[in-house]
């Protein structure tokens, strides 16, 4: 039977690991202007619907679906009580909304019932971490990725959300094995990261992978961290590929922006009642 790496190797896995990160946030914040969280950009009921509505579908066909259904519904209370088929309806330019509209339901009866109705999911940010964060992944549809956006936006607790940006530009830099299953990657990445690293550096990483890093192709003539990025190693080798230098270039040092504008490229919308 196959044995997993020597605690050696994996301490020693770990101090690269930090090595790295210390390389990435030094840099990386220098580029994308350091990164702090300034508190919750919506309500947590909110979040977590937002968050469903944006699985498997761009930011904008999110967007979309989460405005219509704040126009059309008042409140919670509303949304839960509605038929299924009318609040398909109405998230429709979401995508997938036969699946989404029935687990939105099932996560706001779980959240009504938890709250007693008062739709105050404040305790997240009282209970012990690791307590909350399961409580956040019981819900129906939401997995370790979500638990930490909730936890980490809503209430700035030491979670780091990876998403397909943060495990691919972590992985090519060798932060992370190949094909490392997410919630492995969380485990991988939150232990060497300190409290008040993780949100720079996952927008930071959401930044990079989106302007520089991207897939399939990354642009690596604008990367400040290609004397430490084993993919650009290969790169130069010709083993993977890479992609030129547009010509209307990104701008490297980009002005500060509140994180909804840097991660989903719009301004949070008004707090439903």
């Amino acid at each position: 039977m196959p044995r997993g790496p020597s605690p050696q190797k994996r301490a020693a896995d770990k101090r690269k690991r930090r090595r790295l990160a210390d390389v990435v946030l030094d840099r990386l914040g220098e580029r994308y202007d350091h990164p702090t969280w300034t508190g919750p950009r919506v309500d947590t009921v909110s979040e977590l619907i937002l968050t469903i509505l944006s699985q498997n579908t761009a930011d904008t066909n999110s967007f979309r679906a989460f405005t219509a259904l704040r126009d059309r519904y008042a409140s919670w209370n509303e949304v839960l009580a509605a038929p299924t088929d009318e609040l398909e309806d109405v998230i429709r330019p979401g995508g997938l909304a036969p699946t989404k509209s029935r687990r939105i339901q099932h996560v706001l009866a779980e959240v009504h019932e938890e709250t007693g109705g008062s739709w105050d999911l404040g305790f997240l940010g009282e209970r012990p971490l690791l307590e909350a964060r399961d409580w956040l992944t019981s819900l129906p549809g939401i997995g370790r990725k979500t638990a930490a956006i909730i936890l980490l936006f809503n209430f700035g607790r030491p979670q780091l959300p990876v998403d397909t940006h943060v495990h691919r530009v972590a992985t090519r830099l060798g932060m992370l094995p190949p094909r490392t299953p997410l919630v492995r990657a969380h485990d991988l990445l939150e232990e060497v990261l300190e409290a008040d690293e993780m949100y720079p550096f996952h927008v930071e990483l959401i930044r990079h992978g989106r302007d520089t890093c991207r897939a399939p192709r990354p642009i690596c003539g604008l990367c400040p961290l290609t004397d430490i990025c084993p993919y650009f190693a290969d790169a130069i080798r010709g083993r993977v590929p890479i992609g030129p230098i547009p010509k209307d270039r990104i701008d490297p040092d980009p002005p500060p922006r509140f994180h909804d504008e840097l991660i989903h490229g719009w301004m949070p919308p008004e707090r439903p009642t």
